[in-house]
């Protein structure tokens, strides 16, 4: 009789893992000689086998992971299954591949504060300027004041809605209403406390307002077609839905007071906003916050577009010091109020730190976000790496972050500081 090695298996909510993982992997045909980026064979198998550790754990029904060093690909591979092999599936199995696209989540961010940037670098925004010089009915309640910088650097005041309907998700002017007549908590911006929607929501009308297309539009315009994306938008058309991995609830199960916690953060509980994430819906929406569809590699193409300055196979998307003021400290590691945790910002992105951070040991220059739970994207110019892990699995406590921590010390270790940033 097998003995399971997780003394949590039993009470977690997590996959089958598939006898022969070898079935389950894709691995992409443009993955370069580790010894032509700096590495060798042995760091790309260490992270590769830190890799199927993490999924062994069974909290990802699908993962797929691409690593860029030196602007070509180390790593472009997955495991696991788009759908048919989570928390009660019945469904027929369908594996999954590197060019699977996933939810950003939280991810997307980074993606919709580029877009504010280059919107200032067109000097069609400026971003000290209060929110209200473009979107008149946001001052009310008290919020004539606030500005863009501190929307980006989630300062503004209005972290998250309370108790609203999670229906209201698929109305954007019940939304924007909701923004519009909330009260913040603090005027000044002295107070930090993440932004779950809120933020993306008026950043998404802002573009809207200024440049007379919506966000998904202006996104398309200026950065999917250029750099030849297939997804790598708000949502995605209902051709493609059948092919973006499922997400589900993995994990121990969340009780008190986590589940509070999440649910403080989300405006709902997050076995319902899992649930929101499969509904067709919610792919033809615009969430500027959280619902950009992409691949793995898609990812890690855009952050490797930011390491080289803005310009990607002789297209210049971004300035150079459009992405200077993008990746600068706004905060020194400072209380999360929101989070309850240490963090530190850029006006849009989540930074690392040293000794550790959210991207590893020692990764004090790297930036990038976190999406929901178990989705990192993020680009390192000390070590020249540009990297997305995507997951289709959402555990918030379980076996798998001893194993999460070893990946992402991994790739710190392995590829070695190139220079000091």
């Amino acid at each position: 009789m097998a003995i399971s090695l997780n003394p949590l298996a039993s009470i977690e909510n997590n996959i089958a893992v598939p006898d022969s993982i070898d079935d389950v992997i894709g691995i992409a045909d443009n993955e370069v000689n580790p010894e032509w980026l700096g590495l060798t064979e042995r760091d790309k198998d260490v992270i590769w086998n830190n890799v199927l550790a993490l999924y062994r754990t069974g909290a990802y029904p699908a993962l797929s992971i691409c690593i860029r060093r030196h602007g070509e690909i180390l790593l472009n591979r997955s495991i696991g299954h788009v759908r048919g092999n989570g928390p009660g599936d019945i469904d027929g199995r369908v594996v999954a591949s590197p060019n699977t696209p996933f939810c950003l989540f939280s991810a997307s961010k980074a993606i919709t504060a580029m877009l504010i940037h280059l919107l200032e670098e067109r000097n069609q925004i400026n971003l000290l300027n209060p929110v209200s010089f473009y979107i008149p009915e946001f001052a009310a309640n008290g919020k004539k004041r606030i500005t863009i910088q501190q929307i980006l650097a989630h300062r503004a005041g209005i972290a998250t809605f309370k108790d609203i309907d999670p229906e209201v998700l698929f109305d954007h002017n019940a939304i924007m209403n909701l923004i519009y007549r909330a009260e913040p908590t603090n005027l000044h911006g002295r107070e930090l406390a993440y932004h779950a929607l809120t933020g993306g929501y008026v950043l998404g009308e802002l573009v809207q307002r200024v440049t007379g297309q919506d966000i998904r539009e202006f996104l398309r315009v200026n950065v999917q077609e250029p750099m030849g994306f297939k997804y790598f938008n708000y949502g995605a058309p209902d051709a493609a839905y059948p092919q973006i991995a499922r997400n589900y609830l993995t994990g121990l199960p969340i009780v008190f007071p986590v589940r509070q916690f999440i649910k403080r953060i989300l405006g709902a509980e997050l076995a319902t906003a899992i649930d929101l994430s499969n509904d067709p819906r919610f792919y033809q929406q615009i969430i500027p916050a959280g619902n950009i569809v992409a691949t793995a590699e898609e990812c890690s193409r855009f952050f490797q577009c930011l390491l080289n300055g803005g310009e990607f196979e002789g297209k210049r998307i971004f300035q150079p010091m459009t992405i200077e003021r993008a990746v600068r400290e706004v905060n020194a590691t400072e209380l999360d109020s929101m989070l309850l945790a240490p963090m530190r910002y850029s006006a849009g992105m989540m930074l690392g730190n040293y000794p550790v951070g959210l991207f590893g040991p020692a990764t004090p220059h790297a930036y990038g976000h976190l999406g929901l739970t178990n989705n990192f994207c993020w680009a390192d110019p000390e070590r020249m790496i540009a990297v997305s892990l995507l997951t289709s699995g959402n555990p918030v406590l379980g076996s798998h972050i001893p194993r999460l921590a070893l990946l992402l010390a991994s790739v710190s270790k392995r590829c070695k500081r190139v220079f000091r940033a």
